[in-house]
């Protein structure tokens, strides 16, 4: 278990806004994202609406929204981020109607809290990614300021509730008569990162001390394990769990984890995945599986083994159905779960999605964390990296 923190009063931040991916070549991550994944492009920003640093698409698909945005030049931050860790996560942005007061609260505390950074260059400037302003257009204004977290990730804190354009100023709409037909995603459930071992606890301190959210779960290397390697992982969650980020570290194993793996791919702190719901995960897996996309294998005897650990009959869906699409199962007090994995979604093994289907249960799958290890250990075996 992890060292227990002060928990401040939360912030007014009230669910997950959008995730901002920098990449290489937006045009072409966007015909991915529409083709394989079925987002609709509904807003671009660039060099023809006036920005000149950035070429933006935004896709939509259910309540989720991903900004997939590449550098025009070779100079600049998102230059810097793509050529140090290739297509990744920069940006997991939050709403709240309170941009500048919770911006002011949150750098008090950091402030306050100088201690939980450990060297960090997070407080005063190196926090404050981008001040609060009033952005506006003729569509209406948007408040927006941008703090600092693990790694190069940035939570930016966003109030459109004055807006009504595309997305936000400097965007314009995207006319296409294409039909997209999407796979059935519907939120953002959580996004998880991977920090460097021992580093895990204080970083769920500085989501509890700066933006007051909970421990919701905390899993060890007794719950995460298999023989070769094991993971420490705490999820960090606002009060009403519209907003959850699981936080994992590596821990000492017989051969390099997946976790670790990833650190030094990336390379370093960073979003490892983003879990996705669906309604009827059956019919969005297919259906991605049609389109090409390549999901993680579950281990041998997976489904042989799964009557003897949750009872058959108080799930749905028929388990030859499951075992055919390779979904898993987990059985929690209040319900279950239903959940599958994608492989990386470009060539290092870094981000990749999960496909989460809820009915009634509020964890992450505990009792799939054995098969899940295994799984990612069978792919690194074939890269190599085991």
């Amino acid at each position: 278990m992890t060292e227990q923190g002060e928990r401040a009063e939360q912030l007014p931040i009230d669910g997950f806004a959008h995730v901002e991916l920098y990449v290489g070549n937006a045009k072409q991550a966007s015909y991915v994202y529409e083709n394989a994944y079925g987002f609709t492009p509904v807003a671009y920003a660039g060099p023809e609406t006036g920005v000149r640093d950035r070429a933006s698409y935004v896709m939509e698909q259910g309540d989720l929204r991903i900004i997939l945005t590449a550098p025009m030049t070779t100079e600049g931050t998102i230059a810097e981020h793509v050529a140090r860790h290739t297509d990744g996560v920069r940006d997991v942005a939050f709403v709240t109607n309170d941009v500048q007061g919770t911006f002011q609260e949150a750098v008090d505390r950091a402030q306050e809290h100088e201690e939980v950074f450990q060297g960090e260059e997070l407080v005063d400037d190196g926090f404050v990614v981008r001040k609060p302003e009033t952005i506006e257009d003729e569509h209406g204004t948007v408040d927006i300021a941008t703090l600092a977290t693990f790694g190069d990730t940035v939570h930016t804190l966003i109030d459109t509730s004055n807006y009504g354009g595309p997305f936000l100023p400097g965007y314009e709409s995207i006319d296409t008569d294409r039909d997209v037909q999407g796979v059935g995603f519907q939120t953002l459930d959580h996004t998880v990162g991977n920090v460097g071992e021992g580093d895990m606890a204080r970083w769920a301190r500085f989501y509890e001390s700066v933006f007051g959210f909970r421990r919701f779960l905390d899993f060890d290397e007794d719950d995460i394990s298999t023989k070769y390697s094991a993971l420490r992982s705490v999820v960090m969650a606002n009060d009403d769990l519209s907003v959850k980020i699981p936080i994992n570290e590596p821990a000492e194993g017989l051969k390099k984890s997946q976790i670790q793996e990833y650190l030094d791919f990336y390379p370093g702190p960073g979003v490892q995945h983003l879990a996705i719901t669906t309604e009827n995960i059956l019919t969005t897996i297919e259906e991605m599986r049609t389109r090409g996309a390549d999901f993680l294998d579950a281990p041998e005897a997976y489904y042989e083994n799964l009557p003897d650990r949750i009872p058959i009959e108080g799930i749905d869906e028929a388990l030859e159905d499951l075992e055919e699409l390779g979904i898993l199962v987990d059985e929690e007090e209040e319900g279950y779960l239903l959940q599958l994995f994608t492989n990386p979604i470009q060539d290092r093994p870094t981000l990749f999605f999960e496909i989460i289907q809820r009915k009634g249960a509020q964890g992450f799958g505990k009792g799939n964390f054995k098969a899940l290890f295994k799984s990612f250990e069978q792919e690194q075996e074939k890269r190599g990296n085991l």
